[in-house]
């Protein structure tokens, strides 16, 4: 008897139904289930306290965009088997399954190796587990699958993943400058020499998509106080580890470096995080203690570096002598960027009735290359209030 699990997402006003056995298979994998206990946007919640959900919902939610997409295409006569639809299905379902606690807030930290490498370690590893059932898969992901579109689904600047989470993290967080038209985005969707590209009347689904995505990164992802609490947690766990260097200690050579890595999620890291405002040493105590009740550090944004660095000297000099040799700590400096569009990367490109296939940045009115090519540069401070 073949086994189909319904699930309620908020975010698409309905029921996701899943039949493929396979792919029930890899949802029900413990290092899937621990992806619960990831939250998406990490310590976002602080700012925006809606932003609990997680890692699972967006994945989830990705392949349910990916099955739309390959329905989409199937109906405008694009050859993809059965095969490809479910390589597919399952390269989007586990694109995110190497991040690590927080998603990229401790990726600096815990594991100096890119959630992405460890994702292709991650399927790889469930993949010897299923018996190959995951090859398409890999390939797809890691983009040595013949039709190129397929990946493209999965990663580039028109993915599932991006229409996913830009959608999921406006309806949690409630900043309405992420909603996009979605439906209409997949409904446009079309392949045109082994490139993914989008119809000419998706054009302006398109355009508000590119700005949207700009929008969330200042208002969301790049929010001033949500970088304030990252840092405060970076720093706590730099601190415990300076202290004792086994704290969250992971080799990627050693052989059981996947098996510890997916044991950690975010309960690990607030319960060390707990357990530290008791510690004995005076920073580290106070940084726990501070993160747990919210007492986020002050953060001035900047246009000029050297505004930062000002205020950064003039803090450094203002801390009491006792917090002096620790002001690596209390104060710091960093960059922000924000690029809408990457030119570096395969263009979005619209396809019109007659044949032609242009670049968005030549077929769009509203967005010309120099706004899209611009690349917006901030610099912060953070310091003790």
């Amino acid at each position: 008897m073949s086994k189909r699990k319904i699930i309620n997402d908020p975010v698409y006003d309905g029921f996701l139904s899943i039949e493929d056995p396979v792919i029930l298979a890899v949802i029900e994998h413990p290092w899937f289930q621990r992806q619960r206990r990831i939250k998406q946007l990490g310590l976002t919640y602080l700012v925006y306290p809606g932003a609990m959900h997680t890692r699972f919902s967006h994945m989830l939610g990705a392949l349910n965009l990916m099955g739309r997409a390959l329905e989409v295409l199937r109906q405008k006569g694009v050859k993809i088997t059965d095969d490809e639809c479910r390589g597919a299905k399952l390269a989007i379902l586990l694109h995110d399954i190497g991040h690590g606690p927080f998603s990229h807030t401790s990726e600096r930290v815990l594991v100096d190796v890119h959630h992405e490498t460890l994702t292709l370690m991650m399927m790889q590893r469930i993949n010897g587990e299923m018996g190959g059932a995951l090859d398409t898969a890999i390939d797809i992901f890691a983009n040595r699958y013949p039709k190129h579109f397929l990946h493209q689904l999965v990663s580039s600047q028109l993915d599932m993943d991006r229409l996913d989470y830009l959608g999921r993290d406006s309806f949690f967080t409630g900043v309405s400058e992420g909603i996009v038209g979605t439906d209409r985005i997949i409904s446009m969707l079309n392949v045109h020499d082994d490139e993914l590209v989008v119809d000419e009347k998706g054009i302006y689904s398109v355009e508000k998509f590119i700005i949207s995505r700009r929008l969330m990164y200042w208002q969301v992802y790049m929010h001033k106080a949500v970088i304030a609490a990252d840092q405060l947690l970076l720093n706590a766990i730099r601190r415990a580890r300076e202290l004792d260097p086994s704290v969250f200690h992971l080799d990627p050579a050693a052989a059981d470096f996947l098996d510890r890595f997916a044991e950690l999620d975010d309960d690990d890291v607030m319960v060390a995080v707990k357990r530290w405002q008791h510690d004995g040493d005076e920073v580290l105590r106070t940084l726990a203690t501070n993160l747990i009740n919210r007492h986020l550090p002050a953060i001035r944004v900047e246009n000029e570096e050297s505004k930062v660095e000002s205020l950064a000297e003039a803090c450094v000099a203002a801390l009491p002598a006792c917090h002096a040799p620790h002001a690596a700590y209390l104060v710091g400096t960093g960059v922000l960027r924000n690029r809408s569009y990457d030119f570096s990367d395969h263009e979005i490109k619209v396809l019109y009735k007659d044949g032609r296939c242009v670049p968005i940045s030549e077929a769009s009115d509203q967005l010309d290359r120099r706004f899209l090519e611009k690349q917006v540069t901030k610099y912060f401070c953070y310091h003790p209030k």
